[in-house]
């Protein structure tokens, strides 16, 4: 095996591929001088509302923005209690906590690494406000039970669809089945920005104002506040750069499907190696490739494909319910089983639409002969 350099992701393959439509999108932005808000946002929202099969869409500063401003026009706050998982990136958890309500967590799925829903009825009390399930690496949640608990217990779904544009369950949109979808253009993800950009997307008009509201201090017209709200506007140089991208991206999601499905065919014969499983109802997006082997052999396996120069990442290696700043919840190591061992056990490998054949072929050989 020839030594390679194969980054976890490759943006400047990406980049090279659409350059011109870049440059048209931030001249563009440029002649237009509108930096914030504006035509460019507008348009892309539109647009971005179709992909998702949403009435509306809402242009917004991050994904992590996305949740806090969701919360924020559903009312809840201080006494609250929001249902999700511990397993996940900190943005899920952090946007409740820093709303004054508190987490509660049900544990995953061992299978998708989603929330598993068999678990979640228990855990709802008289102070539970909505339930956050998170479509984790591009595949959805298991939405039929968590809309049916949450119509019986006249809750409120907010789906974090961070890492899922364009997946599906049963033909229906990530982001659409819920009350609230909230997604991330953070650079890495499938839809990536040249910075922090997120949209959220929603079916009920009233809502989807009160959110437009929200994200510019609350305020229409300007300087008259109807909410105490903040600022989560989305750039118009992000918006261009995000309409270019959007022509692309089922295209580079076919690829990363093709790369994963070569992946399940090369790798399934190693009985130590655990693969991804996509549900039957599902359309998989492979924001990321999850492997998962014995927690005793995942750092020396992640350090063999390092030093054959193969980049790998662990998303995430300590479950939210045992970080130092959620101690106050009073969750132990232990209460959710699942979770730990998935962070125990868990790493991804580079899946990017640009990889190649090539590459996929050495990927495949390396891990092959780690087991070997």
């Amino acid at each position: 095996m020839n030594h390679k350099n194969i980054p976890l992701l490759d943006l400047k393959a990406q980049y090279q591929q659409i350059k011109p439509h870049i440059d048209k999108a931030f001249e563009r932005v440029l002649s237009s001088q509108h930096f914030i808000l504006g035509p460019e946002v507008n348009t892309f929202e539109l647009e971005v509302a179709l992909y998702t099969h949403s009435k509306y869409a809402i242009g917004v500063s991050s994904g992590s923005d996305a949740l806090i401003l969701a919360l924020m026009a559903l009312g809840v706050g201080p006494g609250d209690e929001v249902i999700t998982t511990p397993y996940t990136f900190f943005a899920t958890v952090g946007a409740i906590s820093r709303l004054g309500a508190k987490p509660v967590f049900v544990d995953i799925d061992p299978d998708t690494f989603n929330i598993d829903t068999d678990k979640v009825e228990p855990y709802i009390s008289d102070k539970t406000k909505a339930i956050i399930p998170v479509h984790l690496f591009g595949q959805c949640s298991d939405m039929a039970p968590i809309l049916a608990i949450a119509h019986k217990y006249k809750l409120k779904v907010i789906e974090d669809a961070a890492q899922a544009i364009g997946a599906s369950q049963s033909n229906k949109a990530a982001g659409s089945m819920g009350d609230i979808g909230c997604f991330s253009c953070f650079p890495a993800k499938n839809l990536g920005a040249f910075g922090d950009a997120g949209f959220i997307s929603c079916q009920d008009e009233d809502l989807a104002e009160k959110m437009r509201v929200l994200r510019a201090h609350g305020s229409k017209p300007k300087y008259y506040h109807q909410y105490i709200g903040g600022n989560f506007r989305l750039d118009a140089l992000q918006a261009a750069v995000l309409r270019e991208k959007l022509q692309f991206l089922d295209a580079w999601t076919k690829k990363r499907q093709e790369n994963a499905a070569f992946y399940q065919e090369s790798l399934n014969t190693i009985p130590k190696l655990k693969l991804p499983k996509v549900k039957d109802n599902n359309t998989h997006v492979f924001n990321q490739y999850m492997l998962q082997v014995a927690p005793e052999q995942r750092d020396s396996l992640c350090q063999h494909l390092k030093d054959k120069g193969i980049a790998t990442a662990l998303y995430y290696p300590l479950p939210l319910h045992l970080q130092k700043c959620f101690t106050d919840l009073g969750y132990t190591k232990g209460d959710f089983p699942v979770a730990e061992h998935c962070a125990l056990s868990s790493f991804a490998i580079p899946i990017y639409p640009e990889l190649g054949q090539d590459n996929l072929n050495y990927i495949v050989q390396a891990i092959k002969n780690f087991f070997d």
